[in-house]
């Protein structure tokens, strides 16, 4: 879509082509367009409006492609397609325990339990485990990701740590 400077420009090269006499500068003038931007037009520059990004992945053809309707299982077929892609459930768990994955502190956390049941003399017997159970409050459902098939086990979601649990 040509905005009017751009028809101004593409005025004044025509004019130039028609009419070899006249130079750059003058139908610069008289088209009232820039004049660098002429030259840079008549040496083979094309207008920003039709030049793609070198970070565009797709071209304009296939991202109206993209934009189209696609059906219901799409996805499913195309991961099907793709070797390297599978589909797996995403676990959402909350922010917090999220934080407290980092292996460095697990380990410091057994350190600290087990000086402690020396120190104490706590017998393994006397040792319990207590789970904690609940439910997370505005979490329905686990959903689908798609993921690269070298990764394994299920992907996980942090939530915000503002969601309410109930026992």
């Amino acid at each position: 879509m040509a905005t009017h400077k751009e028809s101004q420009i593409i005025m004044a090269i025509e004019a130039i082509r028609q009419d070899q006499k006249l130079s750059r500068r003058k139908a610069a003038t008289i088209y009232n367009v820039p004049e660098a931007t002429l030259r840079h037009r008549m040496n083979g520059q094309v207008a920003k409006q039709e030049s793609r990004h070198a970070a565009h992945r797709l071209t304009i053809t296939e991202e109206e492609a993209v934009v189209q309707r696609v059906g219901k299982h799409w996805a499913e077929k195309f991961i099907k397609r793709q070797p390297n892609l599978k589909m797996r459930f995403n676990r959402t768990y909350d922010f917090q325990r999220a934080l407290c994955e980092d292996s460095e502190l697990i380990s410091v956390w057994f350190k600290l339990v087990h000086n402690m049941r020396a120190k104490y003399g706590i017998d393994n017997s006397d040792f319990y485990n207590f789970d904690e159970t609940g439910f997370m409050m505005g979490v329905i459902c686990a959903s689908m990701v798609v993921m690269h098939t070298d990764r394994h086990g299920r992907s996980k979601g942090v939530q915000p740590g503002n969601r309410e649990w109930a026992t």
